[in-house]
């Protein structure tokens, strides 16, 4: 026994031994066989034919070791689109093999700077990575075309550099930067039909964000499925109708009672301006008991939270977070995380579910 325990460790150490001997060209080959597998990923065409969609971005402006800043990825078909581009979101659907120069449109719910502090890296990563030489459409309410104005100046520089060092075949300049696809702020009850292709309909309708005005969500049909995003709202009588009979509702949640931890430690650490912030933002977001009345109401197939609000950084927490949903909504429901992501494939009922980071 004790020979066979000798040779045991005399092997491992052996290897251990040329491991780091050979640690370098070990590694080289490594990395390149990785880089290679990712570039070479063929995950959005390998992907049934239907509606899935991925959170790029779970999170709100606090921080978050697992929620980015708010961002949904929506493919149809062979179609990509970007709902909002939140801190991070840009690197996240890397990551999570959801090229960024296949997406087709970004679509922005609202100007607050956390749903577009992203923006930048995700248009010149879409420019490149695509090689297009068409801006991307930014769709989103009317003042989208100021936005677009400045990330386009503010990027101005950055995108001659690209061009003049890589070339006109590799960064046309005229693919750089965005075009503004604006549309009126539609009235209660009327939705705008943003987009119409085949069997798409990318349908946009109002919420409820007050003071924060244009502010709207999204509902994207396909081929018998259906996915609603709501974007920042409180709860809305008129996201409730357009979220009829939908199959899957992504919806902002905020918990008033662990938002009201944070305004305990603020008063604790006499910080009234962070009071004052967290007092305030109680009254345009939705809490999870109330979107889960959302969805009871409209009779939507399944729940996913996103724009989680406050960061649940402690199980418990996400317990307190769910606490009266599933007595309010039967369906599955799941708390968004980045690389959440749901598969509808099309003419069915099925939804799938599986973790992308």
């Amino acid at each position: 026994m004790k020979k066979i325990l000798f040779s045991v460790v005399a092997v491992a150490l052996v290897l251990g031994a040329l491991a780091y001997v050979f640690r370098r060209p070990l590694t080289r080959v490594v990395v390149s066989r990785v880089v290679a597998g990712n570039m070479a990923s063929t995950f959005l065409e390998d992907l049934p034919d239907g509606l899935h969609v991925g959170l790029c971005g779970a999170g709100s402006p606090l921080p978050d070791p697992q929620r980015s800043g708010p961002c949904v990825a929506v493919v149809a078909g062979e179609n990509l689109f970007v709902v909002d581009s939140g801190s991070g979101s840009s690197r996240n659907l890397g990551q999570m093999g959801l090229s960024q120069g296949k997406i087709d449109a970004i679509l922005l719910t609202h100007f607050h700077s956390d749903h577009i502090d992203g923006l930048g890296e995700m248009l010149m990563q879409r420019w490149v990575n695509g090689t297009h030489t068409l801006p991307t459409p930014l769709y989103g309410p009317d003042g989208v075309e100021r936005v677009v104005a400045g990330f386009n100046q503010a990027y101005a520089q950055d995108a001659v550099y690209r061009t003049a060092h890589h070339g006109e075949e590799t960064a046309p300049s005229s693919g750089a930067g965005a075009r503004a696809q604006p549309f009126g702020l539609p009235g209660p009850g009327e939705g705008v039909k943003v987009v119409e292709d085949g069997d798409l309909t990318i349908t946009a309708f109002a919420v409820d964000h007050e003071p924060i005005r244009p502010a709207v969500g999204y509902r994207f049909d396909y081929k018998g499925r259906s996915v609603l995003v709501s974007g920042d709202t409180s709860k809305s009588a008129n996201l409730a109708q357009f979220a009829q009979g939908v199959d899957l509702l992504v919806h902002e949640a905020l918990s008033p009672e662990l938002v009201g931890l944070l305004t305990q430690g603020a008063e604790n650490a006499q910080r009234p301006n962070l009071v004052k912030i967290t007092n305030d933002i109680l009254d345009y977001h939705t809490s999870p008991v109330e979107v889960a009345e959302v969805a009871r109401e409209a009779g939507a197939q399944e729940l996913l939270f996103y724009h989680v609000v406050p960061p649940l950084i402690l199980p418990t927490m996400e317990e307190m977070f769910m606490e009266g949903v599933t007595q309010t909504y039967a369906g599955p429901v799941t708390i968004g995380r980045d690389g959440t992501f749901f598969s509808l494939p099309a003419r069915s009922s099925e939804i799938t579910h599986r973790e992308l980071l």
